[in-house]
């Protein structure tokens, strides 16, 4: 069983591998994680976490519009995804606060943090911000995961079958993980180079094997109590929508809303679930407007 999931992953991620790879790499307590940070460390720092399987490349747009801005700006790829470990652990909120506690400690960065999370990402911050609301300064929600149980079609079929789902993921998750990311766009033209470089983390081993731990560790269910904890938080808080997204559809914005009544709102027309990718022209100026306020 084993041979058939991995049997499209045929690259491994190590000093070597790394070594012609971009980006920076720090060992941490669970495993390597890449990372990028730019700006003067005299400046506010901005954390950008993404969603359940795009890495970092998802902030292109809006990484470089921050940095001309004048803020200093790490992303990072969360573990499992892009080239960062594909630790054989559970793929639930603690690992990734981890890997977030542990980043910030290893790039020495000591002061107040604003976070922007983008999808799967929203759980992550808001988790963050409930058990460290002291290193917080701020948070931004763009299309989140979290204000009730989302509907990921089939994937979330396979992500609680044992062993059945290991090999029908193992078999088809390619194809599966194409048409699913291809339908968070709005504006087809931006979808063919995107996919070309969401392919290549697809092929260094154990990328499959941790979505399927992700969803079994729930990371695509309902996290409102964490957001009516936050929601209590006295710090400025910004939620940003695409109009069109037909992943987690608009309406669960007025869910978070509810959740977390003093959040500024902001609905992108023409845009599906990655408006600020889709969007930056629109995007960009709505996030550096805030964070400088």
């Amino acid at each position: 069983m084993m041979s058939l999931f991995f049997s499209r992953e045929t690259k491994r991620l190590d000093s070597e591998s790394r070594a012609a790879l971009p980006g920076s790499f720090v060992k941490l307590k669970n495993g390597v994680t890449h990372y990028e940070l730019s700006g003067s460390e005299d400046e506010q720092t901005i954390v950008f976490v993404h969603g359940f399987s795009v890495p970092s490349y998802i902030w292109d747009p809006t990484f470089s519009a921050l940095v001309e801005a004048g803020f200093r700006v790490l992303r990072y790829d969360l573990f499992g995804r892009g080239t960062s470990d594909r630790p054989n652990t559970s793929y639930g909120l603690d690992l990734y606060d981890d890997q977030l506690v542990d980043l910030l400690d290893a790039l020495k960065i000591e002061k107040q943090v604003d976070l922007i999370g983008l999808s799967m990402g929203g759980p992550i911050v808001i988790n963050f911000c409930n058990r460290h609301p002291i290193k917080v300064r701020s948070l931004v929600l763009i299309d989140p995961v979290g204000g009730k149980s989302t509907k990921f079609s089939l994937l979330s079929l396979l992500g609680v079958l044992p062993v059945a789902g290991e090999l029908i993921f193992g078999w088809l998750g390619n194809r599966m993980l194409l048409k699913g990311t291809a339908k968070d766009f709005y504006k087809p033209q931006n979808i063919k180079n995107f996919l070309h470089r969401y392919q290549e983390q697809m092929k260094y081993q154990g990328f499959k094997r941790s979505l399927i731990r992700t969803m079994r560790a729930g990371m695509l269910g309902d996290f409102s109590s964490i957001y009516k904890l936050v929601g209590g938080q006295r710090y400025p808080k910004l939620l940003i929508w695409g109009r069109n997204d037909h992943t987690i559809p608009i309406s669960h914005s007025r869910i978070i809303l509810d959740l977390m009544p003093d959040t500024e709102f902001h609905v992108v027309e023409h845009a599906g679930h990655l408006p600020h990718y889709e969007c930056p022209e629109i995007v960009n100026p709505l996030l550096i407007k805030f964070l400088k306020k």
